[in-house]
C-alpha cells in the first residue's frame, strides 16, 4: 500500500484541529452568552439603584460648596436674611436642600441664629425696637436656645415699657438745651441726656444732644475764665469732665482756666507785697475754691492770715479795738487755726486790761497789793517752769500783762518786764538750738511784744531758716504735712519766696504732689 504524501498529512491535521475547535465553541457558546446576559442585567440594576446619587455627587458637590461660601460671606457682612434670597439663612438652607447631611450647612444656620440674637441686643442698645423685634423673630425661627431668646425678649419688653419715658426725657433734655440750662439741677440738659444714655447707651439723639450741651458748657467756662470768674469756670470744666473726660473742647477750656488761675495768683502776690491782707487773702481763697490743692494759693493765704494777725495785735496795742476786731474776723474767715486765733484774742484781752488800768483812777496802794503779790508769785513760778508765753493763762507773759494793768509804774512790775526780756531771748535761743521751732516761735512772739526794738530781725531770719531745714529733713522721711507747714512758717518769719532754700523745698513739695 503506497504512503500518502507529507503535505496531505499536514492538511488533514489542520482540518482536524479546526473541526475540534468548532465543536468546542459550539459546546461553550451557550454558556458564554448566559454569563454575558447575567452581567448585563447586574450592570442595569446597579445603574438604576445608584445612578442618581452618583450623579448628584459628581454634579452637586461644587454647587453646595459655593452655596456654603456665599452663606459665610453674608454672615460675616451681617446680612442674616434677605427677601431676595441673598441672606445667610437662605444660602445655608439652599445648601441643606441639596445635601441634607452636610454638617456645615446646619452649623451655619446655628451661627446665623446666634448672630440674630446679637443684632437684636445691639438694636435695643440703639433704641431701635423694630429692628430688635425682626432680629429676635429670625433667631427664634432658627431655633436658638429658648433661654437666650427669652432674655432678649424680656429686654425688649422692658425697652418698650420705657420707650415713652425715654421719649419724654429726650424732649425735656432738648428743651433744657434750647434754654441753655445745661447743668446744676436734675432738670438740666446734661443730667437728662445721661439718664437716656443709661437706658439706651447708643441712642443717637441723646449722644448728639449731650455733645452739643458739653460744647456749650465748655464755651461758658472759657468765657467765665476770660472774665476772671475762675470759680464758675472751674465748676463748668469739672462738670464737663465728669460727663465726658475725652471731649474735644476740654483741653482748651482747661488751659483757659489755668491761665486765669495763674493771673489771680499773681494778683494775690502783688497785694501781699503791698500788705493789703484782706484783698490778698480773697484772691488766694478764690483760687483755692477753684483748685483746692494749689500749693501757691495755700501759702499765699497763710501769709495773708499771718499779716492780719499781726495787724490785730498792733491795732489792739494801740487800743484801736474796732480795727483789731475786723482784722481778727478776716483772719478767721480765711481759715486761721484756733491756736492763731487764741493768741490774737489774748493780745486783745491784755490790751483791754491795759487800757482800763491806764484810764482807771488810782486807788489806795493797799487795795491792789494782795492781787499784785499773787501775780508776782504766778510770774516767778511760770518763769521757773519755762512757761514764757504758753500755756495761755498760766504763762509768765500773761501774769506780767495783768501786773502792768494793775500797777504799770510799780518798780516790781518794771523789774519783772526787764527780767522777762532776757528770758524770752534765751527761750528763743534754746528753742533754736534744740530744734523746737514751735516753742522758739512762741518765745519770739513774746520778745517782740515786750520790746519793739532789738535784734529780733536776726532771730526771725534764723527761725525761718531752721523751719526750712527741718521741713526738708521731715519731707525726706515722708512727712508732707510738716513740710508744708514749714514752708508757711518760713514765709511768716520773713524768708522771701525767692530764697534758694525756700524754692528748693517748694519744688520738692510740687514733685511729691505730682506723684500722688
Amino acid at each position: 500500500m503506497s504512503r500518502r504524501p507529507a503535505h496531505e498529512d499536514a492538511a488533514h491535521a489542520a482540518l482536524r484541529r479546526v473541526r475540534s475547535e468548532g465543536r468546542w465553541q459550539a459546546r461553550h457558546a451557550g454558556r458564554i452568552w448566559r454569563w454575558a446576559l447575567l452581567v448585563a442585567v447586574a450592570v442595569f440594576v446597579l445603574l438604576v439603584a445608584f445612578g442618581r446619587p452618583l450623579a448628584n455627587w459628581f454634579w452637586n458637590e461644587p454647587q453646595v460648596e459655593q452655596l456654603l461660601d456665599r452663606g459665610d460671606r453674608a454672615l460675616a457682612a451681617g446680612r442674616l436674611s434677605a427677601p431676595d434670597g441673598t441672606g445667610a439663612r437662605e444660602w445655608y438652607q439652599a445648601a441643606l436642600a441639596l445635601d441634607s447631611d452636610r454638617p456645615q450647612a446646619r452649623t451655619g444656620l446655628a451661627r446665623t441664629g446666634r448672630a440674630a440674637l446679637q443684632q437684636a441686643a445691639a438694636a435695643l442698645d440703639a433704641g431701635d425696637t423694630a429692628a430688635a423685634e425682626r432680629a429676635l423673630a429670625l433667631a427664634r425661627e432658627l431655633q436658638v436656645p429658648q433661654r437666650d431668646a427669652d432674655a432678649v425678649a424680656r429686654r425688649l419688653r422692658d425697652h418698650e415699657n420705657n420707650g415713652a419715658g425715654i421719649g419724654a426725657l429726650l424732649g425735656r433734655a432738648e428743651s433744657a438745651l434750647q434754654a441753655q440750662r445745661l447743668d446744676g439741677s436734675d432738670d438740666s440738659a446734661l443730667p437728662l441726656y445721661q439718664q437716656v444714655l443709661e437706658r439706651a447707651p447708643n441712642n443717637l439723639r441723646a449722644l448728639e444732644g449731650r455733645e452739643d450741651a458739653l460744647s456749650d458748657l465748655l464755651q461758658q467756662a472759657r468765657t467765665a475764665a476770660a472774665k476772671g470768674d475762675v470759680v464758675a469756670a472751674a465748676s463748668r470744666v469739672r462738670s464737663a469732665r465728669g460727663f465726658d473726660p475725652g471731649h474735644v473742647d476740654l483741653p482748651a477750656s482747661e488751659a483757659a482756666l489755668n491761665a486765669a488761675l495763674e493771673k489771680r495768683l499773681d494778683e494775690g502776690r502783688r497785694l501781699l507785697r503791698r500788705k493789703r491782707w484782706d484783698a490778698a487773702g480773697e484772691s488766694f481763697q478764690t483760687v483755692l475754691a477753684a483748685r483746692p490743692d494749689d500749693v501757691g494759693a495755700q501759702q499765699g493765704r497763710q501769709a495773708a492770715i499771718e499779716g492780719l494777725l499781726v495787724t490785730t495785735a498792733r491795732e489792739a496795742a494801740d487800743f484801736r479795738f474796732d480795727l483789731a476786731g475786723q482784722a481778727l474776723q478776716s483772719a478767721r474767715a480765711l481759715g486761721a487755726t484756733e491756736r492763731q486765733l487764741a493768741a490774737a484774742k489774748r493780745s486783745m484781752t491784755q490790751a483791754r486790761v491795759a487800757e482800763r488800768a491806764l484810764t482807771a483812777p488810782a486807788g489806795p496802794a493797799g487795795s491792789i497789793e494782795p492781787a499784785l503779790g499773787e501775780l508776782l508769785e504766778r510770774f516767778d513760778d511760770a518763769q521757773a517752769r519755762g512757761d514764757i508765753l504758753t500755756p495761755p493763762g498760766r504763762s509768765a507773759y500773761d501774769a506780767l500783762r495783768e501786773m502792768q494793768a494793775l500797777a504799770p509804774r510799780d518798780r516790781r512790775v518794771r523789774a519783772a518786764a526787764v527780767r522777762l526780756l532776757p528770758a524770752a531771748r534765751q527761750c528763743v535761743e534754746d528753742g533754736l538750738r534744740e530744734n523746737r521751732v514751735q516753742a522758739a516761735g512762741a518765745c519770739l512772739d513774746a520778745w517782740e511784744t515786750l520790746s519793739r526794738s532789738g535784734p529780733q530781725a536776726d532771730a526771725r531770719q534764723r527761725l525761718g531758716q531752721r523751719w526750712l531745714a527741718i521741713g526738708s529733713e521731715r519731707l525726706g522721711r515722708g512727712d508732707v504735712q510738716f513740710a508744708q507747714e514749714a514752708l508757711q512758717q518760713a514765709a511768716h518769719w520773713g524768708i522771701p519766696a525767692t530764697a534758694a532754700e525756700y524754692q528748693a523745698l517748694q519744688q520738692r513739695l510740687r514733685d511729691v504732689d505730682a506723684l500722688r
